[in-house]
């Protein structure tokens, strides 16, 4: 069965090679480290679904009716709306009047055509008044807020022991060690993983990584910036050689200008 890790345990996420190192402890502990650094450590049975949960809720237990989860509530002797509240949040501009020109349809008659007799507002559509931001508007009413007198918090669900959960003090322990398997989600192909050590020798480990890793990640960084570089100079001189062809190109195009000039 595959039990995934509770906790976030970021990976390196640049191109360099890198050394990560679990160790797991007979004490139920584990740790882990990127580039021979303590990265995250913690609880094999806490971080981990190995075991049933030490509790689980009470199949017994039920929300009381009278709990009450709302730390608010609306204001008894707040509760009429005033005569004067105005929700209304646009109302008719008072000083705005019908303009003279209102009466010209969408869309503009054929010059060559005549206006029918029986054109009128009733064709075009009855005009109204622009809207404006009313001065007066409130928003929607409601009555303010108050502590809930019988507000009792978020209720948690009680919990009892598992009947199903056993400690099992080997969760560490495994019979064989002799197969090593990799569950991988990539976001692009060529990520490559080798140089494979199990041991019982935590000292043996970490010097194993600095006589391996250790001794390829300073000249490996040192050909990534010399690769980098190179790049860098070769995108410089396809550059220079786009620049230097449109040059080229404006030229012709100038010449051929010239060139019918002259025999107009």
């Amino acid at each position: 069965e595959n039990h995934l890790i509770k906790r976030d345990i970021r990976c390196k996420d640049d191109e360099y090679t890198h050394l990560y190192t679990l160790i797991v402890r007979p004490d139920n502990t584990y740790e882990v480290k990127i580039d021979n650094k303590k990265e995250q450590s913690g609880s094999l049975e806490d971080d981990w679904d190995f075991l049933p949960p030490k509790t689980i809720p009470d199949p017994e237990a039920k929300k009381p009716e009278d709990w009450d989860d709302r730390p608010k509530i609306d204001d008894p002797e707040d509760e009429k709306k005033p005569e004067d509240w105005d929700d209304r949040p646009k109302i008719d501009d008072p000083e705005d009047e019908k303009p003279e020109d209102w009466d010209e349809p969408e869309y503009i008659s054929d010059p060559d055509a005549q206006k029918p007799e029986d054109w009128d507002d009733d064709t075009d559509g009855e005009w109204e008044p622009p809207m404006i931001p009313n001065p007066e508007y409130k928003g929607d009413w409601k009555p303010k807020q108050i502590d809930n007198p019988e507000y009792k918090g978020e209720w948690i669900h009680p919990e009892i022991p598992n009947p199903d959960y056993k400690e099992d003090t080997n969760l560490y322990a495994y019979d064989d060690f002799g197969v090593l398997g990799l569950d991988l989600w990539q976001v692009k192909a060529g990520t490559i993983f080798d140089n494979f050590l199990i041991t019982d020798d935590e000292e043996y480990a970490t010097t194993f990584g600095d006589e391996t890793w250790g001794q390829t990640k300073d000249p490996e960084k040192k050909m990534k910036e010399a690769q980098d570089e190179a790049e860098r100079k070769l995108r410089e001189k396809e550059e220079e050689r786009r620049k230097e062809e449109e040059e080229e190109e404006e030229e012709e195009d100038e010449d051929l200008t010239d060139m019918f000039e002259e025999e107009e």
